[in-house]
């Protein structure tokens, strides 16, 4: 009989954890009496988006970017990504000593694309509909002689982003579950690793948006499933299929995955601008839209929420979350 080794295991979080001391932020835990209200149980919401470069992606991209050789820095390092992981391991790059190209899609938020190039990254454009960026990415690297550091399809990016969810159990202690955004799935394969390591029976719960349930529908399958690119405001899940790698774990560990409309999202945004006082990109804000919604379904006693990220521009916010007239 053969067994098949996992990509990441709670000890490589706990090894990231490590390496990542002092150079990423341990972000906030925040409570709130009116969110335990609504949702029926006493939440516990770890705040990436005061990570740096706005997002739980620094993790993952420093974790792994801090382990390539001298020669492979000197070399340089490539990405490819719709913002938060372009200014991931831009920020990483510069933090290393080395540089970056990232290839990002055309249609990608200003503010991301502006915030790359602010940490030093040569910014490649591409048609997010038409083109393949991990074929551009792939050929860009084989070319210069860069190192690819994917979103989300590598060990030591799923390890690195599993450590937010290692903080917040550290903080928190033994919670009933975890709810976390999925787009390519490394931070529900980081956070379910360390989570269901440490405590089996905790539930994992990922959060899509309705129009982009790649992954609900490859695990109701058993296998990975490919969508259109999805068009929806929660620009970092917009994801045609899951990865090879993160579903491999996520087919283990996910017990359920709930999906949320862009109002809805819309809707948590305005929530915790008003009442956590905290922005949130759409992206970071799908998991308490599913809380508020009662989309998550029946929650334990304690929840712990990954909010993901916070990167958007004051225009974009405002143009979502205002009130209708």
């Amino acid at each position: 009989m053969t067994t098949t080794t996992p990509p990441v295991s709670l000890d490589d979080v706990r090894d990231a954890a490590a390496r990542l001391k002092g150079v990423a932020h341990r972000t906030p835990v925040l409570r709130s009496r009116t969110l335990d209200a609504l949702a029926g149980a006493e939440i516990h919401l770890k705040c990436e988006n005061l990570q740096r470069v706005g997002a739980f992606k620094f993790r993952g991209a420093y974790n792994a970017a801090s382990r390539l050789t001298p020669e492979q820095l000197s070399r340089g390092i490539a990405a490819y990504s719709s913002g938060n992981h372009a200014q991931a391991v831009a920020l990483a790059a510069r933090e290393l000593g080395t540089t970056a190209v990232i290839v990002m899609p055309e249609d990608a938020p200003p503010s991301k694309r502006a915030a790359t190039a602010g940490y030093g990254a040569e910014i490649v454009t591409y048609d997010r509909y038409t083109g393949d960026r991990v074929t551009i990415a792939e050929a860009l690297a084989a070319e210069r002689g860069l190192t690819v550091i994917p979103p989300y399809e590598h060990p030591h990016v799923m390890a690195g982003q599993g450590t937010a969810a290692l903080e917040l159990l550290e903080e928190t202690g033994e919670l009933g579950a975890i709810v976390t955004p999925v787009g390519g799935g490394g931070l529900m394969a980081g956070s379910a690793t360390v989570a269901k390591g440490l405590h089996p029976a905790i539930r994992m719960i990922g959060v899509e948006p309705e129009a982009g349930d790649d992954t609900k529908r490859s695990l109701e399958a058993g296998r990975r499933i490919s969508i259109p690119v999805p068009h929806t405001i929660a620009d970092g899940q917009a994801l045609h299929t899951p990865g090879e790698l993160t579903f491999s774990v996520n087919r283990r560990l996910v017990d359920a995955i709930a999906l949320v409309t862009d109002d809805e999202i819309r809707d948590a945004m305005r929530f915790a601008f008003e009442r956590l006082k905290i922005v949130l990109e759409p992206s970071g804000a799908t998991p308490l839209a599913a809380l508020l919604t009662g989309r998550a379904g029946s929650l334990p006693r304690r929840v712990g929420v990954i909010l993901s990220g916070g990167n958007i521009d004051a225009g974009r916010f405002a143009e979502l979350c205002g009130h209708p007239a």
